[in-house]
């Protein structure tokens, strides 16, 4: 089937709503084949990397008990998810002191994107089950996403269409030196 033509009317006349029309995003493809096809794979699950596999996977931190990396598929500019390095579904499957590790992580990683990004605000929160929106439903994890005056105009409201001002390349040059020290801020 053809893409619904978007006809221009003139002034005073009736504009078409976005509801119906097309916008082509043929690289989340790739995204959607490579979840389906192996469901085994875990983007939370690693060994040792290095700088090279980390710039790749767009990880910022890891450690024994935590990792933090950029969302691949960003709702904003330097949205990170913090995870634990045990892969469970939900925080009541960690022992206290990987929760604990799991806290200070999140916490640390707000005081880091607060001094390198200087946002107004943050979303934090976690989606825990397909139903609720996981897109790794198998491994828990929070997702911080730093918010500024203004970073949600009429784009997600008339086209359902979000914008971001800064490629995933250069979040992780910005937040890649910030993160690398983040250990000390845990121990």
């Amino acid at each position: 089937m053809a893409p619904k033509k978007r006809v221009v009317k003139r002034r005073g006349a009736a504009q078409p709503s976005a509801a119906g029309l097309r916008l082509w995003a043929p690289w989340r493809y790739g995204y959607l084949r490579s979840v389906r096809s192996d469901h085994q794979a875990c983007i939370f699950c690693f060994g040792r990397l290095s700088e090279a596999e980390r710039r790749e996977r767009l990880v910022l931190f890891e450690n024994r008990d935590v990792l933090v990396m950029l969302n691949k598929y960003p709702y904003n500019n330097g949205h990170i998810m913090v995870a634990p390095r045990s892969h469970v579904a939900s925080p009541e499957l960690l022992a206290r002191a990987d929760r604990a590790a799991l806290g200070d992580a999140v916490a640390a990683s707000i005081k880091a994107m607060r001094a390198s990004l200087h946002p107004a605000a943050f979303n934090v929160g976690a989606n825990l089950g397909l139903a609720a929106g996981a897109g790794f439903a198998e491994h828990m994890h929070w997702h911080i996403v730093p918010r500024w005056a203004g970073d949600n105009n009429f784009m997600p409201v008339l086209a359902s269409t979000r914008v971001l001002s800064q490629s995933l390349e250069d979040s992780y040059g910005q937040l890649r030196p910030i993160f690398k020290n983040l250990g000390a801020e845990l121990s």
